[in-house]
């Protein structure tokens, strides 16, 4: 015979609240799918990782750039679109860095780039798989 007074989950009552967090410490962050996280990252030549910095998913890219960038001796940064910002070209000119970033299409001075250059971006692409693939 069942009980509907019994308690069958024993125990300290929490009256109904989350467990209270700093999400922006874990790194979580709410976006269109739910509590996410992003994964910023420089790599080497080679595709060996230098530094990575975990974000809230809903923080945009760009502003991360240049905390990665700073003090590192690199010629030249492969970029994708998403960090074509006026900020991050003018930091990286006046360090004497190769800006190998295609333009955004709305922008009004398209400046050109090393194309052959920029095709050595997958090796950024195949670690963010390799991350990937140890979920």
């Amino acid at each position: 015979m069942d009980d509907d007074r019994l308690d069958h989950c024993p125990g300290a009552s929490t009256g109904g609240r989350p467990k209270k967090s700093n999400p922006a410490a874990e790194a979580l962050g709410r976006s269109r799918g739910g509590l996410t996280t992003k994964i910023h990252a420089v790599v080497d030549a080679l595709g060996n990782p230098l530094r990575v910095q975990l974000t809230p998913g809903q923080w945009a890219d760009s502003p991360q750039a240049l905390n990665l960038l700073e003090d590192l001796d690199s010629q030249a940064v492969i970029a994708d679109k998403a960090y074509d910002t006026n900020a991050i070209v003018k930091g990286l000119t006046a360090q004497g860095i190769q800006v190998v970033i295609p333009p955004k299409s709305s922008r009004l001075d398209q400046r050109p780039y090393d194309e052959n250059l920029y095709a050595d971006r997958n090796k950024i692409e195949r670690f963010f798989n390799h991350l990937k693939g140890y979920r």
